[in-house]
């Protein structure tokens, strides 16, 4: 392996965790560095075999809440299937660089919503629920991600923390599955993709695992809260180079805007509670 693929694998072991814990962020931490060495061409297949299993695992992980969340999820999930076409003829047609770009310029503003906790509840659920599901199925089609909206709907429906992962895991393997078929039909698998995928599996065999059993001992709000943070700081430096690259912005007010961003991130953990649950 090269010093590139030493990276994302080291990357792609802390998302591993992280999905692991929380039940999602495997692609949200993943792709923002993976992009900065790979095209969304060779990535995304990469990302989506990976997260078959991923979601696979979660779905079965999650089985006895599934009959509580069921009743909210055919809108979503017929939303989904229009969405992710559209998002894998994105993948196969438009600029790599441009996509790479809107795909950076989306993720940032909803990590950080999410890192700083925010909820707003959705009072007409069914009725949002099929363009939602459009969106986050474009979403994943062209990038792999959908997590952090999708985390986001959830956790402002107040589900439980059981309710929430396994709510993840259905729309996530569904999406997952579509996916693989129209990336299958596209042609979008390459050799390339699927020995990406071997070198990140064992990151992924590990990590989930990892996360889970950690998840045990930490306070779940802050660690998502943490996790999210992270993450964006990982878009964020994403952003800034691939504006950089494009010559798009000045360097120093690219990396000034990283900057804020960090400082921002700091001041909303500052507020929030500790990461690790007091003992009783």
């Amino acid at each position: 392996m090269n010093t590139s693929e030493i990276l994302i694998a080291a990357v792609a072991l802390i998302a591993a965790a992280v999905n692991g814990g929380l039940g999602y962020g495997f692609s949200s931490i993943t792709v923002p560095v993976a992009l900065l060495f790979y095209a969304g061409r060779v990535l995304n297949p990469a990302l989506v075999l990976l997260e078959l299993f991923i979601n696979a695992l979660a779905l079965a992980a999650n089985r006895k809440s599934l009959p509580a969340v069921w009743p909210r999820m055919p809108p979503l999930l017929f939303g989904a299937v229009p969405g992710v076409v559209i998002g894998s003829l994105a993948l196969a047609r438009v600029d790599p660089g441009l996509l790479k770009l809107a795909t950076f310029a989306v993720l940032l503003p909803l990590i950080v919503v999410q890192s700083a906790g925010v909820r707003r509840p959705i009072r007409r659920e069914r009725i949002a629920a099929v363009p939602a599901g459009v969106a986050m199925g474009a979403l994943y089609g062209a990038t792999t991600i959908s997590g952090p909206p999708l985390a986001l709907i959830f956790n402002n429906q107040g589900l439980t923390k059981d309710e929430f992962r396994a709510a993840l895991s259905i729309f996530r393997l569904t999406e997952s599955v579509c996916t693989l078929a129209a990336y299958l039909a596209l042609g979008i698998f390459t050799a390339p993709a699927v020995r990406f995928a071997g070198a990140l599996a064992p990151s992924v065999l590990i990590g989930v695992p990892l996360g889970y059993l950690a998840l045990r001992r930490l306070a779940p709000e802050p660690f998502r809260r943490l996790c999210m943070a992270t993450d964006a700081l990982l878009v964020g430096f994403g952003l800034a180079r691939t504006l950089i690259d494009r010559q798009l912005v000045s360097a120093p007010l690219a990396w000034g805007g990283l900057i804020a961003l960090a400082v921002v991130e700091a001041a909303i953990l500052g507020w929030r509670t500790p990461i690790v649950e007091a003992t009783r």
